[in-house]
Order: C-alpha cells, then sequence, then structure tokens
C-alpha cells in the first residue's frame, strides 16, 4: 500500500511538473508568435494545458489529495519523541519539622529534564488507541535537602478507547475514500467543464470570423453591383431607386464590415486570454469538419451519470456526514464509559544506569463512567436537531439526482438529434451557395432583381451562421455529456479509469 501511494505521489508530482513545464513551453512559443493557427482539438488542449483555470483545477484536486494522504497516514503507526530539555523551578513550600512539631516554610529550588519516546496505532474497528511508550526523567533538589533522582519506565504498552462512545474512526473509514474519490472525479468534471468552455470560445471566435468575411465579401459584392448599376443606369436599365438600393447596400456593407471587425478582435482577444496568450496575438481556426454519425444510448449515459457524478458523490458524503452527527449525538446523550488498561516496568535510583536495573511491574486499568442526569433536555435537542437535518439532506439528495437525471436526458436527446441538424446545416449552406451565385450571375446579365439579389446573400449568409452554430451545439453537448458521466462514448473508455490508468494506479 506504501509503494501504491508513493507511486501516486510521485506520478502526481511528474504529471503537475511536466503541466507546468509544458505549459510554460508552450506559452512561451505561443507569445513569441504574432500569428497562431487552431483547431478545435488544439484549443481544447491548450485549456487544459495553459489555462489559469486549469492551475486552479489542478491545486484543488493536489489540495483533495493531500488530505486523502493525511488520512492514510493517520492510520499508520505514528513515532513521537516528546522532550522537556529543561525545566527549573524556584519557590516557598509548607513542609512539617518533627524536631520542633510544627509546619513551616522552606525554599525549595527544582531543576528538572524528561523525555519520551512513544508509538502510538488507532484501531478503526472499535475506535480504541493502543500505546507503547518508554519515559526518562530527571530530577535534581537544590533545597534543605539536596537529592538526585532518576525516574524511568524502560517500557510500558496499553490499550485506550471509549466503551459505550462516538468511534469516529469507523465514520473517517467511511468517509474519506468516498471525499477523495469526489474530489478526484471533480476534477475530471472541472477539466470536461473546461472543454465545454474551450468549445463556447472556439466557435464565439469562428463565428465572428465567419461574420467578418461575410462582410468582406459583402463590400467586395456591393462595391462590384453598384458599379454594375450606375453603367446600367446610364442606358435605363435599372431605375434610380434600384441604383439607390444598391448604393444603400453597399454603405451598410462597409459600416456592417467595421462593426465585424470589432467584434472579431473582441472574440480573438477573449480567446487569447482564455487560453493565457499573449493579448495581441492574432489567432486562426479551421473548423472541424462533420463529426462522425453515432448515437449515445439514453440508459448507459443515465447510469453512467449516477455512478460518476461528483455532484451526486457529494450528496451521499453529506448524508454519511449526517448520519454521523445522528450517531453521535445519540451516544453523547446516553451513559459514556471508557478504558485505559497498561502494563509495564518503572523504576527510580540517584544514578541513571541503576534506573533502569531491576525495574518494578507497573499496571493501570482504568475505568471511567459519565451518566447524564440533568440537561434540561439539550442532548435529546441535538439528537432531534441532527435526525431532522438528516431528513433534509436525504430530500436534498434525491432532488439532485431528479435533476442530474433530468439534464443528462435532455442533453442527450439533444445531442442524437444535433448530429442530423449537422448535417442538414451543411447540406443547406451548400444550396445556399450555389443559389446566391446562380442569383448573382442573374443579376448581372438582367434576369433578376435587387431585392431576389438581397434576399439570396441573406440566405448565404444565415446559412453560413447556422452551421457554425449546429457544429458549436454538436460539441458543446458531446463535451457536456462526458462532462456529466465522465465517460467518453466515442471510444468507451471511462474518464476515472483513464485517469488512475494515467498516474499508474491501474494495475
Amino acid at each position: 500500500m506504501k509503494n501504491i501511494y508513493r507511486t501516486f505521489l510521485s506520478c502526481i508530482a511528474c504529471r503537475v511538473l511536466l503541466t507546468l513545464l509544458s505549459g510554460s513551453v508552450a506559452v512561451t512559443a505561443l507569445r513569441a508568435q504574432q500569428t497562431v493557427y487552431l483547431d478545435l482539438q488544439r484549443t481544447i488542449e491548450l485549456a487544459g494545458d495553459s489555462s489559469l483555470s486549469a492551475f486552479r483545477y489542478q491545486n484543488l484536486y493536489l489540495s483533495g489529495y493531500w488530505e486523502y494522504r493525511s488520512y492514510r497516514a493517520d492510520r499508520l503507526p505514528s513515532l513521537t519523541l516528546d522532550l522537556t530539555p529543561a525545566r527549573y523551578y524556584r519557590y516557598i513550600t509548607q513542609r512539617y519539622d518533627s524536631g520542633s512539631d510544627m509546619d513551616v516554610y522552606r525554599e525549595q529550588q527544582l531543576f528538572g529534564a524528561s523525555g519520551g519516546l512513544s508509538i502510538r496505532q488507532n484501531f478503526d474497528l472499535t475506535g480504541g488507541t493502543f500505546y507503547i511508550d518508554s519515559d526518562l526523567e530527571y530530577l535534581r533538589n537544590f533545597g534543605f535537602t539536596k537529592s538526585t533522582q532518576y525516574s524511568t519506565v524502560p517500557f510500558r504498552i496499553g490499550y485506550q478507547q471509549s466503551l459505550l462512545g462516538y468511534n469516529a474512526f469507523r465514520w473517517e473509514r467511511k468517509i474519506e475514500p468516498l471525499k477523495f474519490e469526489r474530489v478526484k472525479k471533480e476534477f475530471i468534471y472541472n477539466m470536461e467543464a473546461l472543454s465545454e468552455e474551450a468549445v463556447t470560445y472556439f466557435f464565439a471566435l469562428a463565428m465572428a470570423e465567419a461574420d467578418y468575411q461575410l462582410a468582406e465579401e459583402s463590400v467586395a459584392s456591393t462595391d462590384t453591383l453598384y458599379s454594375i448599376g450606375r453603367q446600367r443606369q446610364k442606358i435605363a436599365a435599372i431605375s434610380q431607386a434600384d441604383l439607390l438600393t444598391l448604393q444603400l447596400d453597399q454603405v451598410n456593407a462597409r459600416n456592417s464590415l467595421e462593426n465585424a471587425r470589432i467584434a472579431l478582435k473582441r472574440a480573438m482577444f477573449s480567446l487569447a486570454s482564455f487560453l493565457n496568450m499573449d493579448k495581441n496575438t492574432t489567432i486562426h481556426l479551421q473548423l472541424p469538419g462533420r463529426p462522425r454519425n453515432f448515437e449515445i444510448p439514453m440508459a448507459d449515459a443515465l447510469e453512467r451519470a449516477r455512478l460518476n457524478s461528483p455532484t451526486l458523490l457529494q450528496q451521499r458524503q453529506n448524508v454519511l456526514e449526517a448520519e454521523r452527527e445522528v450517531n453521535k449525538t445519540r451516544v453523547e446523550s446516553r451513559l459514556n464509559a471508557s478504558v485505559n488498561a497498561s502494563v509495564g516496568f518503572n523504576q527510580v535510583a540517584d544514578k541513571l544506569k541503576d534506573a533502569y536495573r531491576h525495574p518494578l511491574q507497573q499496571d493501570l486499568v482504568s475505568v471511567s463512567v459519565s451518566i447524564p442526569l440533568v440537561d434540561w433536555g439539550v442532548r435529546r435537542g441535538k439528537y432531534n436537531m441532527a435526525r431532522n437535518n438528516l431528513n433534509v439532506v436525504k430530500i436534498a439528495a434525491r432532488q439532485e439526482e431528479l435533476s442530474l437525471e433530468e439534464e443528462v436526458t435532455m442533453t442527450v436527446g439533444d445531442f442524437n438529434i444535433q448530429q442530423r441538424l449537422v448535417a442538414s446545416a451543411e447540406e443547406a449552406l451548400d444550396l445556399a451557395v450555389m443559389a446566391y451565385e446562380q442569383t448573382r450571375q442573374r443579376f448581372i446579365i438582367g434576369k433578376t432583381d435587387v431585392n431576389s439579389l438581397t434576399l439570396s446573400l441573406n440566405r448565404q449568409q444565415e446559412a453560413q451562421k447556422n452551421y457554425i452554430s449546429a457544429l458549436k451545439n454538436y460539441w458543446c453537448n458531446y463535451y457536456k455529456i462526458r462532462k456529466l458521466t465522465l465517460h467518453d462514448f466515442e471510444s468507451g473508455f471511462s474518464l476515472s479509469d483513464k485517469f488512475d490508468f494515467q498516474l499508474g494506479l491501474q494495475p
């Protein structure tokens, strides 16, 4: 077990160090460049390696990991050395003088030192503690009677525990492993949420880029059409009103281009900040192609969400902690008894070597009992409060489970539909591009009017935005499902098992 945790610790440390180094190298390299090209997968990787949120989540996980390590260490034997190197005491004390048959005050000076070595082992099943210890004390008296003494306990073994009281060790054994499992899955959950956030920033910039490209195309197109319109107006092929409409489209297109430039700059700045890049970095994106078509079984997604959700693990932890409080208040309201028993050796002598010769047996058996007689209902009130709080926590846990089931059901349903919408949006975009090109050519040769051309252009732009929006919704739902279930349905691997394997915890 110790080797496993040493491996775990070294893997954690190496992974964090490599993450920090790779993140620093990546950020340094990106900052040295003025222009970077990103696809969706690379954006998600940079978010997990270099973003400030990723560093925060890693440190939150390590905090929970060390808390669990402390719990595990507390289950192992502890060795403690207690020292009092010097103790000086000068005072006046009352003493009986047998010569005068009366009490007198005398000055007393003491110098002492002590040390002890103890080994303790907690026993979870009963809530008691085994201990082995050894003590040595030195006392030098400088008063009316001078003396030097050594007191030793070469060896003593004992056991102490509460017989009827609250067993904290047993509850820690139930709660702490669950708490660490929640911390681990919460880290994976947060990293998947970070991927979902990266998708949002990515497609926000992709939409801004598409708007800017469409605005540029619109400016070029309106310039060309206005020029053609002026030539055709000279031969009375179009009316003055149509020419003014073309001129208005040209002005609006230029205004739209400026607004699109501002929006593009904002979206680029937001993505660069999110990825911890230099804020002046120019980013160009490559849109993902049509995703692979696969269905996620609803029942499978719900089962994995119930098993892996850190929210439900938190609720289970809350229920256990509430049950612990009920148990604690119940046993404390009754008769309480504890026992402390030990057997060992001790000796006292004027010389150190004699203090370890011919030690005498030392035995101790102590039983203490505490019986509440009158407390005016304080203990009963605490027990009733703890029991009512347990009912509240159980109801909250059930509500969280129902809320999670609803969210998983809606998200999986949307995802399965969204795959068809992406294909449909891509087909609509192809049709819109071809329709606009044909309408544009027909306008140039005078076979259609300005309104038809404007309507066709608007349809093309709308189809482009719908396609990007469909891709965004697909990938957002994809990573949201991964976040809710901690499972990659595309590869069929559990993200939690993959995390354990990367840390070397799998056999």
